[in-house]
């Protein structure tokens, strides 16, 4: 009997070590994305891709931004191994303002977080800036 309950720790021990080799990786063709200058009110989604290079599925459990004028969107579905996937970002271009946000993703691979940042500038082309009227007083002059 001891040694029907040995050989059974052992074959379970062996299958649950076995199971932990399979392990799913997150690669990113980019960690940041660069809108450039663009202008109030245009579009402000774009696209993180990514592939599974493990061997076992991709879930993706939680994407989070460092600001509420930045809606990240999450995958539904588990992305199985070689397969890619897709992160959208819709930032809210009516902010005049500096883009500087950082993206979190937490999910089941190896390198369990991520950060991916938007970076960029969104102007008002509407509005003279006030170079421009600084420049216009003193030609005047």
């Amino acid at each position: 009997m001891k040694q029907l309950i040995t050989i059974l720790f052992i074959g379970l021990i062996s299958f649950s070590i076995n199971a932990q080799d399979k392990v799913a990786k997150i690669e990113f063709k980019s960690t940041t994305i660069d809108y450039g200058t663009i202008e109030k009110g245009s579009n402000g989604v774009r696209v993180f891709e990514f592939t599974n290079t493990g061997d076992a599925p991709l879930i993706i459990s939680k994407v989070t931004s460092s600001c509420g004028c930045t809606i990240p969107k999450k995958p539904k579905d588990p992305i199985l191994p070689g397969k890619t996937g897709e992160i959208e970002v819709k930032y809210d271009t009516n902010r005049v303002n500096p883009i500087r946000k950082t993206i979190t993703v937490i999910s089941n691979a190896e390198t369990p977080t991520v950060a991916l940042k938007i970076k960029g500038e969104v102007i008002n082309t509407a509005n003279d800036s006030v170079l421009e009227k600084k420049d216009k007083s003193i030609v005047q002059q």
